[in-house]
């Protein structure tokens, strides 16, 4: 395999090696980096991609922004906030801040921004990061107000980082196509060049704010490039023509790790992996009502072995139904360490000392999925195994046509229980559950501003979750970057690489 895969990398080298090169590198003050995927349209509200995320926050500000160390929401654009009342925020705004084009940005801009974004007429892709929004008010030039359809205090989760504030005057000129091509915003780098899906040219914008929790971006110029392949990635990476790339599978990071030539660093990710049950019968009467039975099922996987095999990295075995960081997480709930004779025992209890047979399905990562079937076979329960597209099996998971699924959810990188647990705990289309107690508890706790009692309220309800055995929790993701021994960059948890607090060594 290893010699494949460095053949591979030679083929790819070769492939480019006709390529001219780029402007790349410390001398030259040029961080070159490269993604696989296009970007049709960079304005941020018209893409969907995680490279979007990364192109909006290095080019637009926001309100806020949460610190992704502390995960704590610090003053951007607005140097103070406050709860004025459960449906309404009130920001007064940092006094002499530009945009790349020269105009000044006040009160008008974000007004403008939030009800022009909130109009459901002008189509933004991601409706969830904006329909909360029931418009805003200008109280002053630097103060205004933003007032939401209904109480939502995950919506600071929004506020510093999904809701980019644009220029009034050029949006209302040029329109999302115009945005698109030449997007202008007021963050740490200013775009100088563009080809849609192919190229995109930053550089530092002088004009940025004083004091910004983003920093004072050091490096003169970031260039992207388009690279589907990944091996062809590898090898401008080794070839010196790029600096910088992600998502780097595990068996290739270790080639290039024992290089030398460049940095391999992991970081874990908000995703998480999870086993959802059908407790509440939708998809008949199956063995996965008995709360014994999910238990059972959980005592059966050695988490830590699929973590340590095949998962690896920083990932980590993950205990309750949420991202350890986000907000009202409860880490002190049940856990079911792997102890398959326990699981015997409670099938037996169960009314199955033999075990039973049921359909389990999966969408991603197969060995993983083939790794627990493995375990879950040791303790008599056998699986018809499913492995299908996310779409095809989470139409059929709506459907109640699935009983048990390894799933995984990276909460859109919102770091609030809102954003995973109330998705799924909820009586919505993925509630496979359906607690009352749960529901009520989640609901409290996602509609008052009031830090404390929502803490309270998920506790309680993740408490739950896990002493029902509702779900397993299993593990986080992790992402691996690759990056010149020249670059010094800290990769986060969010999976939102920040190129503006990159530096040279």
């Amino acid at each position: 395999m290893k010699r494949f895969l460095a053949a591979s990398a030679l083929a790819s080298l070769a492939l480019v090696s006709a390529v001219p090169a780029a402007l790349a590198g410390k001398a030259d003050d040029t961080l070159n980096i490269v993604w696989e995927r296009e970007l049709e349209n960079v304005d941020s509200y018209f893409n969907t991609a995680r490279e979007g995320i990364i192109f909006s926050r290095m080019t637009w500000d926001a309100l806020l922004y949460r610190n992704p160390q502390t995960m704590a929401y610090e003053p951007l654009i607005a140097k103070s906030y406050k709860w004025v009342d459960d449906t309404t925020l009130e920001f007064e705004l940092n006094e002499g801040i530009t945009f790349h084009n020269g105009e000044e940005l006040d009160a008008d801009d974000v007004v403008f921004t939030y009800n022009w974004v909130s109009n459901p007429d002008n189509g933004v892709k991601t409706q969830r990061n904006v329909n909360w929004i029931k418009g805003a008010k200008k109280l002053d030039k630097y103060k205004l107000q933003v007032m939401l359809k209904a109480p939502f205090p995950a919506a600071l989760e929004f506020v510093a980082g999904s809701v980019s504030i644009y220029p009034k005057d050029y949006y209302e000129k040029v329109g999302p196509d115009g945005m698109g091509l030449k997007p202008v915003g007021s963050g740490p780098y200013k775009v100088t060049e563009l080809e849609p899906g192919k190229k995109i040219v930053w550089e530092k914008f002088d004009g940025y704010m004083k004091g910004s929790p983003k920093g004072t971006p050091t490096i003169g110029k970031v260039i992207q490039r388009t690279i589907p392949e990944r091996n062809t990635q590898i090898a401008e990476l080794l070839a010196g023509r790029a600096d910088w790339m992600w998502r780097v599978p595990a068996d290739q990071a270790d080639r290039l790790s024992g290089s030398g030539r460049v940095q391999v660093v992991n970081e874990q990710t908000f995703r998480i992996g999870y086993i959802t049950m059908d407790a509440a019968g939708a998809t008949g009467d199956t063995p996965l009502k008995n709360p014994l039975v999910r238990k059972a099922i959980a005592h059966a996987i050695d988490r830590e072995a699929i973590v340590k095999a095949l998962v690896r990295g920083k990932s980590s075995v993950v205990h309750s139904a949420c991202f350890p960081t986000q907000f009202g997480c409860e880490q002190g709930v049940t856990k079911y360490p792997y102890d398959p004779a326990k699981a015997k025992e409670l099938l037996a209890e169960a009314g199955y000392p033999n075990g039973f047979e049921i359909p389990f399905y999966a969408y991603r990562n197969r060995d993983y999925a083939e790794a627990m079937i493995g375990f879950l076979n040791q303790v008599g329960i056998k699986t018809n195994f499913g492995y299908l597209k996310y779409a095809a099996l989470r139409d059929k998971i709506r459907a109640k046509e699935v009983p048990m699924a390894f799933m995984t959810w990276g909460s859109y990188s919102v770091n609030d229980v809102s954003a995973i647990t109330s998705n799924f705990f909820t009586h919505g289309k993925d509630d496979l559950a359906l607690d009352p107690q749960v529901k009520e508890l989640l609901h409290t706790g996602d509609t008052t501003v009031d830090s404390a009692a929502r803490k309270t309220a998920y506790s309680a309800a993740l408490k739950r979750i896990a002493d029902e055995a509702y779900w397993i929790p299993l593990w986080s993701y992790n992402t691996n970057y690759a990056f010149s021994n020249d670059v010094d960059f800290t990769p986060t948890s969010d999976e939102i690489p920040r190129f503006f607090t990159a530096k040279w060594k």
